[in-house]
């Protein structure tokens, strides 16, 4: 592993049981996050975002899901073989998740306040006062106001933007070295969306810490992100740093995303652009381009995945001819 990089993902194919047997819905990935910096993941809903989130940290359901292989090396350690034991101290401790939806994140009957000093005293064995008192402290650090009036509160009685807070304190709690948002502004409005973004960003520099943001709009990625990866149907199609991502989009798929953006120039009250067709369901996926296979392309064409080449330093594109002119035997100038 190297010594910038605090997770590499090297070829993770994660799988769940259906009634035809084992279905991929992460199909052979690879990346790394960089210690210090934050990585999004951008694509349509179904496209395996979350499900590459949760298996960092093993938290699919089981035994419905599995890691069909690959290797998960977080700062050395070895995810994918870890004990149940090491992973409980690894979840809230030295890796903060921020849930998409903070209403199933946060316990109903329980306060506020109780619920992040349990994570304090779990992970970093406080006393209930101390960690009561922190608990309030974090609060006001995610800009709640009135903090110890939200500590004793109980989440229904809370707004989705403060929820949202509230799973930012939780998941910083034990100042986490890495902090995988998936979607953290999922149904709020746009002015709480952009102070949710905002604080996220400001957390993570006070921090230092790694991250990795999952999201479907590329707006979001543009603002807050080092590095972007653009998965569709389980697959990565197209890798780079954002200023190049933005400047030179190669894959058809990027492309077609970008072309979605609202821009200024946009005549007003006419369509924007979308793509055709959707996503096809784990079962129905192919082994060749599956990008192809949405723009009508027919399967008995699709059977050789195209692999993944370097078109310069940095930049990494699936190798498909239709979808982004590349030959499979180009690699870095």
């Amino acid at each position: 592993m190297s010594a910038e990089n605090f997770l590499e993902v090297k070829n993770l194919s994660v799988a769940f049981e259906t009634e035809r047997g084992l279905s991929r819905a992460v199909d052979d990935i690879s990346f790394v996050i960089p210690r210090g910096k934050c990585v999004g993941i951008v694509g349509e809903s179904g496209c395996g975002k979350s499900v590459t989130a949760m298996s960092l940290v093993r938290l699919l359901p089981q035994p419905h899901s599995k890691i069909v292989s690959g290797s998960i090396l977080l700062d050395g350690e070895e995810v994918t073989t870890m004990s149940h034991h090491r992973l409980r101290e690894l979840r809230g401790g030295r890796v903060g998740f921020i849930f998409q939806e903070p209403m199933s994140a946060l316990n109903p009957v329980h306060t506020i306040g109780d619920q992040i000093a349990e994570t304090l005293m779990l992970h970093r064995e406080m006393t209930a006062e101390a960690a009561w008192v922190e608990a309030i402290n974090l609060l006001s650090r995610v800009k709640i106001p009135s903090p110890e009036l939200c500590a004793n509160q109980y989440p229904g009685s809370l707004s989705g933007g403060m929820r949202q807070r509230v799973v930012i304190a939780m998941a910083l709690a034990c100042r986490p070295e890495l902090i995988i948002a998936d979607e953290p502004t999922t149904a709020l409005d746009v002015t709480v969306q952009q102070q949710i973004l905002a604080l996220l960003r400001e957390l993570h520099e006070d921090l230092g810490a790694s991250s990795l943001l999952i999201t479907h709009d590329l707006g979001v990625i543009a603002q807050h992100c080092d590095r972007v990866l653009v998965m569709y149907a389980g697959r990565i199609v197209e890798s780079a740093t954002v200023e190049e991502l933005f400047a030179n989009p190669v894959h058809a798929y990027t492309k077609a995303l970008l072309a979605s953006i609202p821009r200024r120039h946009h005549v007003r009250k006419t369509l924007l652009p979308s793509i055709p067709g959707h996503v096809a369901s784990i079962r129905h996926q192919v082994q060749g381009c599956r990008f192809c296979q949405r723009m009508g392309i027919p399967t008995d064409q699709l059977t050789e995945r195209p692999p993944m080449v370097e078109i310069s330093p940095g930049h990494r594109v699936e190798a498909c001819p239709r979808c982004s002119g590349v030959a499979a035997t180009q690699s870095a100038p």
